[in-house]
């Protein structure tokens, strides 16, 4: 089983471009996936982990409404935010700068078959990177992701998950508010979940702006840790 995962910062990258890649990194799995299983093959799988900015986007999962997004397409466009329907799980979610978005595009036959135990573990890389910024943050019953004040009055988002997984391959994956701008959160439902609020990390530290940088090592970190992992840089 490999268990190395190539690690890419995209930097700032349209949400389109992005998503074609993953599906190319995705394919390519699936296709060696393939010929092993036809030919014996005995080739080993890849394992990716895209860190990415996107531009502001909407994009809305295979199983979201429509009308959780609240903006007509001049008003996106008044906005500068463009809109995708995209073959990831859950509803409607927003991308933006200030924003941490992880894809990991991994062979789950390197790791453990269990989509149900993959979410788990990507909700824990984040509650583990949180902790560190004194934040106590968990999982809100029957809703993916990682929240504050569950139970309470003030239950607020502080990252969002939708992942595809097909033949134990996965793709797309978490975004976490890091110096995010909330107000872009107003146009929509947020995963479709009414009257939940959404927050960033900068937001409940009380400061103007959070290294990105650092949260990114963090996150890389607990990740390693807990899908005992090693990342790697692509060597092209």
């Amino acid at each position: 089983m490999n268990k190395t995962i190539q690690l890419q910062d995209l930097g700032i990258k349209d949400f389109k471009d992005t998503w074609d890649y993953q599906e190319t990194l995705f394919k390519a799995i699936l296709d060696t996936k393939i010929k092993n299983r036809r030919e014996d093959a005995g080739l080993e799988t890849a394992n990716h982990f895209l860190f990415v900015e996107h531009p502001h986007v909407y994009t809305l999962g295979k199983s979201g409404d429509l009308t959780n997004l609240l903006l007509s397409e001049e008003q996106l466009a008044e906005k500068e935010a463009t809109f995708y329907k995209i073959n990831r799980g859950g509803d409607i979610t927003y991308h933006g700068p200030g924003q941490i978005v992880g894809y990991p595009i991994l062979d789950l036959d390197n790791f453990f078959t269990d989509v149900h135990k993959y979410l788990r573990f990507l909700e824990e890389v984040i509650i583990l990177t949180l902790a560190e910024y004194g934040l106590k943050t968990e999982r809100s019953p029957g809703e993916t992701g990682v929240w504050l004040g569950v139970g309470t009055p003030f239950a607020r988002k502080i990252c969002a998950m939708g992942v595809r997984a097909s033949r134990w391959v996965t793709m797309h994956g978490f975004a976490l508010n890091v110096n995010a701008d909330l107000g872009y959160f107003d146009h929509i439902i947020p995963c479709g979940i009414k009257g939940k609020a959404v927050t960033t990390l900068n937001n409940e530290l009380g400061v103007d702006n959070v290294d990105e940088a650092e949260v990114k090592q963090k996150i890389l970190k607990h990740f390693s840790e807990l899908f005992e992992a090693e990342f790697i840089k692509p060597e092209h």
